[in-house]
């Protein structure tokens, strides 16, 4: 049976939790294993992402992250399709390195 990339799911989880006092640290925490712990994996930091074989699937998850929602802060779940996470295109910066000090030059022969 053909698996259809429309009904194929990706939740995403995205939050911003407050980490001012130590009962927010542990909030922050206990979320973050949370996700972990339900096969959600790190995709940016505060951002989390698991792949879900169908959309009723992607709801039982969903659901899981509501109900341990923290009590302060601002969590978000973004579904897409497994087609549309394949268009993703993710960009990394790189930091420009230095030329050697002493102004050494390679010699070719």
């Amino acid at each position: 049976m053909k698996l259809n990339p429309w009904r194929i799911m990706w939740l995403v989880v995205f939050f911003d939790l407050p980490t001012k006092t130590k009962t927010d640290r542990k909030n922050y925490t206990r979320f973050r294993k949370y996700l972990l712990k339900d096969g959600f994996t790190q995709m940016q930091y505060s951002v989390y992402l698991r792949h879900c074989a169908s959309m009723e699937n992607a709801e039982i998850h969903s659901k899981r992250v509501r109900s341990s929602l923290p009590p302060k802060g601002q969590v978000s779940i973004m579904r897409i399709t497994d087609k549309q996470f394949g268009m993703i295109q993710t960009f990394e910066q790189r930091k420009k390195i230095p030329p050697p000090a002493g102004g050494q030059q390679l010699e070719m022969f």
